[in-house]
C-alpha cells in the first residue's frame, strides 16, 4: 500500500497510484469481484478498495511483495483448506504479487460473502 498522506477518493485513483505490475492485479481482482457481485458498489474504506453489497463484503489493498484480501473470519474459516497455501489471519488472506490471483478462489469467496450480507438482511427483516 503507498505510504502517504493521499487520501483515495475512488478505487481508480488507487489503483491508477500503484505500480504498473500491482495495477494489473488490481484490475483482475476488481474484474474478478464484479464479476461475482454486479450489484455491489466500489468503495474506498479505511484507505483500501472495498465492495459493499448490503454492507462491506470485502476490502483489499496492494502491498509491497503481496495484495491483502479481507472477507471477514467467517469466510476465511470456511475456506481454511482452500487457502492452505497461503498466509492467511482471522479475517485476512495474502495473495503474493508474483504469482496469478486466484480468480476461481476469490470468485467463490466473494459469491459467499453475498449470501452471507442477504442471509443476515433477511434474518433482520424476519426479527422485526
Amino acid at each position: 500500500m503507498i505510504k502517504s498522506k493521499i487520501e483515495f477518493k475512488s478505487i481508480d485513483e488507487y489503483i491508477a497510484a500503484q505500480s504498473v505490475k500491482v495495477r494489473a492485479t488490481l484490475k483482475n481482482l476488481r474484474q474478478t469481484i464484479k464479476k461475482a457481485a454486479p450489484d455491489a458498489e466500489e468503495i474506498i474504506s479505511y484507505q483500501m478498495l472495498a465492495y459493499k453489497f448490503q454492507e462491506v463484503l470485502v476490502y483489499f489493498a496492494a502491498f509491497k511483495n503481496h495484495f491483502g484480501f479481507y472477507p471477514t473470519s467467517s469466510a476465511v474459516k470456511a475456506f481454511k483448506e482452500k487457502l492452505s497455501s497461503f498466509e492467511i489471519s482471522k479475517g485476512a488472506i495474502k495473495f503474493p504479487l508474483d504469482k496469478p490471483v486466484p480468480v476461481k478462489l476469490i470468485t467463490e469467496i466473494v459469491k459467499f460473502r453475498v449470501k452471507k450480507n442477504l442471509e443476515k438482511k433477511l434474518l433482520g427483516r424476519k426479527s422485526r
